[in-house]
């Protein structure tokens, strides 16, 4: 089980291949099977790479299972992250969250912003020998997230402050949760702290009527509602950025190193994108019939997913003592 109050998460959280489980899970799972005992994050733990039994527990979401993470993690999060609520909180917030996703992927200006960003990102490495290709889909990750949500542009300052402020908040979020000066989970707190007043700052923005835009962005919406204060709002924001920040990027990165080692795929994925370019108009970008045409595209995706590990854990807790081939 490990170190006192600390356990085994050191171990759990050494850094490993991103297409692989990581040496501690092998390990475990070689030696006490795929459901064993631990002791993560200062808490007793049941780690499970069942298939099966994970399908189980999140089919059972809400009635034997329930989202709970760690109370350290509670402090970078924040009292009223989707992550951390439950009951009728968590069914406002979610709601809210899961309509937005739902309105803005298929909105006109949305597929715009993607390729008009996937492009200046592919320019700016024009005289580069090298490039961290997980670092450029971070920034162009959270950049397109930051426009949708309060129509921030990347070439503006706050934007810049954000993505470094979010950067830090993300290390801390899987790091040991040790709350002194100097650690990267201390980091995190100020980092969210200070995100957060980077939000209600947009806000309070927005409430005076000192923007001038044409288009209603996420933060428009929500602030519309009237059952939600400030710090729900808050929330709600970070946690989209949170969902989509690390987990596209990873997706991103892995597509194009399993790609890199599959060339016939990756001749098929070129002629696919070229077939939907030559019915296009000269400077006429993608839009969202464009996006279902791509079969194989979404089967790439779908593939990098089954093969890569773009979320490495989630915690719930049982709400009642539940049996599963007993």
């Amino acid at each position: 089980m490990g170190w006192p109050w600390f356990g085994e998460t050191l171990d759990f959280l050494k850094p490993h291949y991103t297409y692989s489980v990581g040496s501690f899970l092998q390990q475990h799972c070689s030696r006490y099977g795929k459901v064993f005992k631990s002791h993560l994050f200062g808490s007793p733990t049941i780690v499970s790479c069942d298939l099966e039994l994970n399908m189980f527990i999140l089919q059972n979401e809400e009635k034997l299972f329930q989202a709970s993470y760690p109370k350290a993690i509670h402090g970078i999060l924040g009292k009223h992250s989707l992550l951390t609520v439950s009951g009728e909180l968590h069914r406002k917030l979610r709601s809210i969250a899961v309509s937005f996703i739902a309105n803005s992927k298929s909105a006109p200006d949305f597929l715009h912003w993607v390729q008009k960003l996937s492009i200046s990102m592919m320019d700016s490495w024009n005289g580069c020998k090298q490039v961290s290709f997980y670092k450029q889909a971070k920034a162009f990750t959270l950049s397109l997230m930051v426009k949708h949500l309060l129509s921030v542009k990347p070439e503006e300052p706050v934007a810049s402050r954000i993505l470094q402020d979010f950067e830090t908040y993300m290390t801390g979020f899987v790091s040991l949760p040790v709350n002194i000066p100097g650690t990267a989970y201390a980091k995190a707190v100020k980092a969210r702290a200070r995100l957060s007043s980077t939000v209600k700052e947009i806000m309070e923005e927005r409430r005076k009527g000192n923007v001038n835009r044409n288009t209603e962005d996420f933060l428009d919406v929500i602030l519309s509602k009237q059952s939600l204060n400030d710090e729900e709002i808050v929330s709600i924001v970070l946690d989209i950025m949170l969902g989509g920040y690390e987990t596209t990027a990873t997706l991103m990165s892995l597509i194009v190193y399993f790609l890199a080692h599959a060339p016939i795929a990756f001749d098929k994925l070129k002629e696919e994108h070229q077939s939907i370019r030559q019915n296009k108009k000269d400077g006429e970008f993608l839009n969202w019939e464009d996006y279902k045409k791509m079969d194989f595209s979404h089967y790439v995706i779908y593939e990098a997913m089954r093969c890569g590990n773009v979320v490495k854990f989630v915690h719930r807790k049982a709400l009642v003592d539940v049996k599963f081939k007993g």
